[in-house]
């Protein structure tokens, strides 16, 4: 076999071994946005971390929520330990948005919440959506 072929056959292999092994999950909406949808994907990198793939839709934009708001924050919870930033959901004017991340968490709740600032230390009770993960 060529090396040329033999590399082929290992990203294909890879690339299969990524899809078989992502796991979708749908974020519950609470209220404060009802149009809004989501979905976690997450999957295993080379590393044994947990990667996060968080893709929103019918997001109305922070500012036009009342309150108005700044960002909306995706953040991870470990059970029985605090919350952790994760990163900034930025929604286009098509109302979507997405977030790619990792984590070495396996089980976690994910939650997506609307802030007043950038970075805060703790999320806001302004939780927009919300879900669990459990990957064994």
């Amino acid at each position: 076999m060529t090396k040329r072929r033999l590399l082929g056959l290992t990203i294909v292999m890879v690339f299969l071994a990524t899809t078989l092994w992502a796991r979708e999950d749908k974020l519950t909406n609470t209220g404060m946005a009802p149009a809004a949808q989501g979905k976690v994907i997450t999957g295993n990198d080379r590393n044994g971390n947990t990667e996060i793939d968080v893709q929103v839709k019918h997001m109305a934009t922070p500012q036009s929520l009342t309150p108005a708001r700044q960002a909306y924050l995706v953040w991870v919870q470990p059970h029985g330990q605090p919350a952790q930033l994760l990163g900034t959901l930025r929604v286009n004017e098509g109302l979507e948005g997405s977030l790619k991340a990792s984590t070495p968490y396996k089980d976690f709740d994910i939650f997506v919440t609307a802030e007043d600032q950038p970075k805060p230390d703790t999320p806001s009770s302004t939780v927009i959506l919300k879900g669990s993960v459990e990957r064994h």
